[in-house]
C-alpha cells in the first residue's frame, strides 16, 4: 500500500470520530455551533434613598385619556385593545381640529401646536375604562341629602358669579390663577401641565406639579392634623410609609377648593406605590359622608418622563382676566351713557 492510501484512511478516521463526537452532525454539512444558553431578563429592584425610603424621585406624567367616571354608554371594567385605540384616536383628532373662526372655540389655541395633548404622554396604562375602581360601576357614589342641597347653593353662586364680571373676587381662583384643580390632592391630570416631580430628603418628600408651579411638602413622621379650624385650599397633609408604599393623609380642606362637589370635612388618602422603573401606581380614596353615602376609590398611574420642569407663571401672562375687567369698564361706561 502507498502512502497516500494509508492518509486517505486516516482522513476518513478523523471524520468518523467528529460526526460520533458532535451532535447533529450531518455529512456534507459542517457542525452546528452549540445555542448559548438564554441569559434571563434581570428583575426590577426598588431603590431606596440614603436614608432608607423607597426610591419615587424623578419627573413624572399621569396624563391619559382614561375619565374619572366610566362612560353611561359602557358596563365593562377594561376597554378592547382596538376601543381604547378608537378612542384616543377620536378624542386626539378633538384636540387638534380646526375651529371655526370668530367662534368662542377658535380663541382658544390647537393644543397639539404646542406639545400639549394628551397623545404625548401616557395614553393609558391598564386599559380601563375608568379611573374610579371602587364603587365597581366605576362612577361615584350616590349623593347625600346634605350634599345635594350644598350642590345646589353652589349651582346657585356659580351661575350668580358667572354674570358678575366686574370684580377680580367674583371670578374662580382658576381664573385668578391661584389655584387649580392638578394641584391637588388629588393629583388628576387635565388637558395641559400634568407634569410631577418628586424629591425626597430625610423626614419629607416634595411634589412640585406643574400646574401653576404649586408644591406640596409631606412630612413623613405621621404627625398629627393641624386643629380643625385651621384650614387651607390643599389641605393639611401628613404622610407615613406601609412597606413600600407611600401614604399621604390630607384633612383640613376649604369650602373654595372643594373636589367633585365634596365639602370641607373630606377626608383624603394618597397611595403612590413604585411599581417599576419607569412607573407609580397612585391610588386615593375620598371619605367625605356629608356629600357621598360611602367612600370612594381610583387608580391611575404615573409614567417617567423627562424633566426639567419649566415655570408656569399664569398670572404674569392672565390677560384673559384683565380683559374681563376691561370689557365690564366698557359695558359700565356704555350703561352711563345711555342713561338721560
Amino acid at each position: 500500500m502507498t502512502r497516500r492510501f494509508f492518509a486517505s484512511l486516516a482522513v476518513a478516521g478523523i471524520f468518523v470520530v467528529v460526526a460520533l463526537l458532535v451532535p447533529g452532525f450531518v455529512a456534507g454539512q459542517a457542525p452546528t455551533a452549540p445555542a448559548k444558553p438564554k441569559v434571563p431578563a434581570k428583575a426590577w429592584t426598588l431603590s431606596h434613598t440614603p436614608d432608607g425610603q423607597p426610591d419615587l424621585q424623578g419627573y413624572w406624567t399621569n396624563t391619559t385619556y382614561t375619565p374619572l367616571q366610566r362612560p353611561n354608554n359602557i358596563n365593562r371594567e377594561f376597554f378592547t385593545k382596538e376601543e381604547l385605540e378608537e378612542r384616543v384616536k377620536h378624542a386626539a383628532d378633538e384636540e387638534s381640529a380646526q375651529t371655526t373662526p370668530g367662534t368662542i372655540a377658535d380663541v382658544h389655541y390647537d393644543f397639539t401646536q404646542f406639545g400639549l395633548d394628551r397623545s404625548q404622554g401616557v395614553l393609558a396604562l391598564n386599559m380601563r375604562t375608568s379611573m374610579i375602581v371602587d364603587p365597581p360601576d366605576g362612577r361615584l357614589p350616590p349623593m347625600s341629602e346634605e350634599g345635594k342641597s350644598r350642590a345646589a347653593e353652589r349651582a346657585a353662586e356659580r351661575k350668580r358669579m358667572g354674570a358678575a364680571t366686574d370684580m377680580v373676587q367674583n371670578q374662580p381662583l382658576s381664573v385668578r390663577c391661584m389655584h387649580m384643580d392638578r394641584d391637588g390632592p388629588p393629583m388628576l391630570p387635565g388637558a395641559y401641565n400634568n407634569t410631577y416631580q418628586i424629591i425626597q430628603s430625610s423626614g419629607y418628600l416634595t411634589i412640585l406639579v406643574e400646574m401653576l408651579h404649586w408644591v406640596r411638602v409631606i412630612p413623613l413622621d405621621n404627625r398629627a392634623h393641624l386643629p380643625s379650624n385651621v384650614r387651607q385650599w390643599v389641605g393639611n397633609h401628613t404622610g407615613r410609609w406601609e412597606g413600600n408604599t407611600l401614604v399621604i393623609d390630607s384633612t383640613n380642606f376649604t369650602n373654595k377648593t372643594v373636589f367633585q362637589g365634596a365639602s370641607e370635612k373630606m377626608h383624603m388618602i394618597e397611595r403612590l406605590t413604585r411599581t417599576d422603573e419607569d412607573t407609580i401606581r397612585y391610588q386615593f380614596t375620598v371619605d367625605d359622608p356629608s356629600t357621598w353615602t360611602k367612600p370612594w376609590t381610583a387608580e391611575i398611574f404615573f409614567k417617567k418622563t423627562v424633566g426639567p420642569i419649566f415655570e408656569h407663571a399664569c398670572h404674569e401672562g392672565n390677560y384673559g382676566l384683565a380683559n374681563t375687567l376691561s370689557g365690564a369698564r366698557a359695558e359700565e361706561k356704555r350703561a352711563a351713557a345711555r342713561k338721560p
